[in-house]
């Protein structure tokens, strides 16, 4: 691990648990591989432009035949992914907001997630082209039971989503930490943190 990317996305820029999930994951990573150079890129302090119509188009048009208008749209697409294939690692800190993704998340995939840039379809088949080996997601959730089994893991479209959308791209190890009942009271809040973090701990500590 040598270059890593981390993108938050909770609303939340203070008392926010996914981001507090994802600042213990650094700082575990940064003990684990020493040299460990950090991006950060925050959707909410900086979010990212919806798609438009151009952009799509941009995204669609052979490169010798991209005006000038079709590479603006198209410029922000380039810097995001310019970021993700600089990594070979990604954290991720997400919370649940209504059963699925923040939308300053989802923005930021559609712009990463671009056709001949970081997946192709060749045959039928769809290959993830980004050089990233392991992407770590921090996720929040505010009840309990979205993990697999559980009453509401029919309701749980944070994970799944996350999971297939990454693992598209060709990222093939992606692990998640999630806590849950994290609206429960303070004791309870403080039990499902500790658990993850040890789950995480033990993620860059294997032998203790």
């Amino acid at each position: 691990m040598k270059n890593l990317l981390r993108v938050d996305s909770s609303a939340r820029t203070e008392a926010s648990h996914s981001r507090a999930l994802g600042d213990y994951l650094l700082e575990c990573a940064q003990a684990y591989s020493k040299g460990l150079t950090v991006r950060t890129r925050d959707l909410v302090a900086e979010p990212v432009e919806q798609i438009h119509q151009s952009t799509i188009a941009g995204f669609y048009t052979p490169e010798d035949q991209m005006t000038d208008e079709l590479r603006a749209a198209t410029a922000l697409s380039d810097k995001l992914i310019a970021e993700v294939q600089w990594a070979d690692t990604i954290l991720i800190t997400a919370p649940m907001y209504n059963f699925s993704a923040p939308s300053a998340l989802k923005a930021w995939i559609d712009q990463v997630v671009r056709i001949n840039r970081t997946f192709s379809y060749e045959d039928g088949k769809f290959s993830g082209l980004v050089g990233v080996n392991k992407a770590y997601v921090c996720c929040a959730y505010g009840a309990g039971r979205y993990g697999e089994g559980g009453d509401f893991a029919a309701a749980n479209f944070l994970e799944p989503y996350l999971r297939f959308v990454l693992e598209f791209l060709g990222i093939e190890q992606v692990k998640f930490f999630s806590a849950e009942l994290l609206t429960a009271d303070e004791a309870t809040v403080q039990a499902a943190i500790d658990r993850t973090k040890a789950q995480i701990a033990a993620e860059f500590n294997p032998t203790n």
